[in-house]
């Protein structure tokens, strides 16, 4: 996505209203499929992941200009393993297929995949034995993220090794005629060094895509599709002051002007000064109407003695639908509810892999997100998510295409839940004062050191445990607070930051002087995966 309108429109719309080219992704359970989606936008080509069982003849209408099929954690050979159109090899479009991708091509056209002697996880050196196509520019011995258990053990006729490892004698394989690929590594996450090259290579030269998906464009053509679905009906939107929310409002304002309601609904669990300093913000600078509700004791009640994680998402998420529909009584009436939910929020709110009866893709459940895990099923409102196909990457472009002040535009990511779920365990109001004085040093201190920008979540947890300690020649007993702060490109990996110590050490000693009823912090190193960014 650029900044500048290219060729024609773009869309989050179905692909089949996708009048532009575009890559199709097949998808057969990754957890990386919309990353490779994601890696795709970032050529400016517009991409969309679509169930596995697509058919040949559904993909002929869309006419993709390339079509890749995703990773996934099934065998080819096992009983029930999703495949799919055997059609698709002969529709002349370019085909990529990652991991499992490349095996049921391998598979289907003829060759033979087998359970590997050894199976092959993490970094791993490719060595190109044919620098040309695919692998143009990808460097000899670079590395790729791997995660197999099966490998080629013959390929079909008309293919040719591009590639190998140590380990894995068809790394990279093609049928140059037919134009057919497959990379037994995952060229789409970070870890892939050699990945993006082998990606625009796929795009740019071997399916002849062009670069049409734009900032531009996709305000264009999303005001357009919010006008056409809502007409002349109102819309409530839920405003949380994140970059998600507010990127939404601005866009709804554009496209239905006065008829767009934000309503902000303090529940409790925002950061320090947050509540008031958003309300101002949209009232005096933005000159967007904002209804302010206090809902705190409502939320702290409706959560009290809750100590499951999944049920305090729920129960939270489920007290704002109510809350909407209880105000949108007396400010209404609305016949829209608008959510800033992302692409990242739809994959991890999934419940599990595809379906082998069904054919539909639902990924491994992770956790529930607020804006699509806690929706009852009485639901009063019908949703409008213009962003739910964009990555926050994407998100932050488009907020600032509509003039959003970085403020915003750069604000780290922030649960629905708020603190409720980076207090682990009960919520109660001393935990909650607790965790906003020691989140707000955390910003300060990550602010003054200049860093801010260049860590994608900072915050602090509080443990609901307590540990000895000495202060003043005393012993004490309090909470520890942990502090979290990671790296990532979009919040589906992270890995940990590696600060300086000594800024550790002055946001420590700042909490535990300036905390009351903390004696202990420690740092977080765990990357995601195994762990989350998030502790709930």
């Amino acid at each position: 996505m650029t900044t500048q309108t290219q060729g024609a429109p773009a869309s989050t719309a179905v692909p089949s209203a996708i009048n532009r080219e575009f890559i199709a992704i097949l998808d057969f359970g990754s957890q990386y499929s919309e990353l490779i989606a994601r890696r795709i936008r970032e050529t400016q080509v517009y991409s969309e992941v679509l169930p596995y069982r697509t058919s040949a003849d559904q993909l002929r209408q869309l006419q993709p200009k390339g079509i890749i099929l995703s990773g996934g954690p099934s065998s080819v050979y096992a009983d029930g393993a999703p495949h799919c159109d055997p059609e698709l090899w002969n529709l002349g479009i370019p085909v990529l297929g990652v991991c499992y991708g490349m095996q049921l091509m391998v598979q289907q056209l003829g060759g033979q995949v087998e359970a590997a002697d050894r199976g092959e996880y993490g970094k791993a050196a490719l060595f190109v034995d044919d620098p040309t196509d695919l692998l143009t520019n990808v460097e000899d011995g670079t590395t790729m993220w791997m995660s197999h258990g099966d490998s080629c053990t013959a390929l079909p006729s008309g293919f040719e090794v591009l590639a190998h490892t140590d380990n894995t004698p068809c790394a990279a394989i093609a049928d140059h005629d037919k134009k057919l690929y497959g990379v037994q590594f995952h060229p789409e996450v970070v870890h892939s060094l050699g990945g993006t090259a082998l990606i625009r290579n796929f795009v740019y030269h071997i399916c002849q895509a062009q670069p049409t998906w734009t900032t531009e464009a996709f305000v264009e053509e999303s005001v357009r599709e919010v006008r056409a679905r809502v007409g002349d009906k109102r819309v409530l939107l839920a405003l949380s002051g994140g970059v998600d929310s507010s990127t939404l409002a601005f866009l709804l304002h554009k496209a239905i002007g006065d008829r767009l309601t934000c309503m902000f609904i303090d529940q409790g669990f925002m950061r320090k000064g947050e509540p008031e300093r958003l309300v101002k913000l949209f009232q005096e600078e933005f000159h967007i109407a904002v209804e302010y509700v206090n809902a705190r004791e409502r939320f702290i009640s409706a959560i009290a003695g809750v100590t499951d994680p999944e049920k305090k998402r729920k129960i939270v998420g489920h007290e704002f639908i109510r809350v909407f529909e209880e105000e949108s009584k007396r400010l209404g009436p609305f016949d829209y509810l608008a959510q800033g939910t992302l692409y990242p929020d739809v994959i991890e709110s999934a419940d599990s892999n595809i379906d082998p009866k069904t054919g539909e893709r639902v990924a491994v459940k992770i956790k529930s997100h607020h804006n699509v895990g806690g929706l009852p099923e009485d639901l009063q409102f019908k949703l409008v998510e213009p962003l739910r196909k964009l990555f926050k990457d994407e998100v932050r472009k488009v907020g600032r295409s509509l003039g959003l002040p970085e403020e915003i535009v750069q604000r780290q990511p922030f649960p629905g839940p708020g603190l409720s779920i980076r207090i682990l365990g009960e919520v109660t109001a001393e935990r909650l004062n607790i965790l906003r004085d020691a989140d707000l040093i955390v910003r300060q201190e990550i602010n003054r050191a200049g860093i801010y920008n260049d860590i994608w979540q900072a915050f602090a947890v509080l443990l609901p445990v307590r540990s000895v300690g000495v202060m003043g020649d005393k012993r004490t007993y309090a909470y520890p607070v942990v502090l979290r702060l990671v790296k990532s490109e979009d919040g589906m990996t992270a890995d940990w930051a590696r600060v300086p110590y000594e800024l550790l050490e002055t946001i420590s000693n700042r909490i535990v002087n300036e905390v009351e009823g903390v004696n202990r912090v420690v740092y977080d190193i765990t990357s995601k995966p195994p762990g989350t960014i998030e502790w709930e």
